[in-house]
């Protein structure tokens, strides 16, 4: 099985305006922005992998299960913007401004949140961690994750391991949130026989295996 080639759906705005525009869904992996202004956009369920968004203005924008992974996001502003199920891992957030956002569920790896100005997070609604943390994983899930990331579209997806290759525990943290430990089992098996198609974040995942269960097959 292999996949056909993509085409690159990175932004490259420099001081432009793109207010109120709709970026749901989309890979928005090694966009390049500069000094422009997304204002009251949707960027839900978006990869923003290695996106660099410099000076940046995200006013009221909203990032539900986004994930910006190795992004550059210096001296943007994301002012009355709502994060919700979002990660954070390894992301520049130098005089990163953050009036008035807020934040449900959401995670920061490997992020300095010292840098950022005006982040207002509680505890209960942010998890914050330094590097990847441990977690025991029994052999049954562990080879359901291997045998899942066998399939060329998860694999290429990047959304279960890391850049070393090893098991993302973020990723299945958030999937045992989700779902009961044998269920999620079941499910990656399943998802390494079922996937056909490309992907860019945890979220069609786990939007995959709560359709298999409202089909029965789960």
């Amino acid at each position: 099985m292999t996949t056909n080639k993509k085409s690159e759906t990175g932004l490259k705005y420099n001081k432009v305006q793109k207010m109120n525009k709709n970026f749901m869904y989309q890979d928005l992996k090694r966009s390049n922005c500069y000094n422009s202004d997304f204002s009251n956009s949707n960027f839900n369920f978006t990869s923003l992998r290695g996106a660099h968004f410099k000076s940046c203005n995200f006013y009221g924008c909203t990032f539900t299960f986004a994930e910006f992974i190795g992004s550059n996001l210096k001296k943007s502003r994301f002012t009355k913007a709502k994060f919700e199920n979002t990660v954070f891992e390894g992301v520049n957030l130098e005089d990163v401004d953050f009036s008035g956002a807020t934040f449900k569920n959401t995670i920061f790896l490997n992020t300095d949140i010292s840098k950022a100005k005006n982040i207002n997070i509680k505890e209960s609604e942010v998890k914050v961690f330094d590097e990847m943390p441990n977690l025991e994983i029994n052999e049954k899930l562990e080879n359901a994750i291997n045998l899942a990331m066998k399939n060329v579209y998860i694999k290429k997806s990047r959304t279960l391991d890391t850049k070393d290759g090893s098991i993302n525990n973020i990723s299945i943290m958030i999937l045992l949130d989700n779902f009961k430990e044998h269920r999620l089992v079941q499910g990656l098996t399943l998802l390494s026989e079922k996937i056909d198609k490309e992907f860019c974040t945890l979220s069609y995942i786990i939007k995959s295996l709560k359709s298999y269960e409202s089909q029965g097959i789960l």
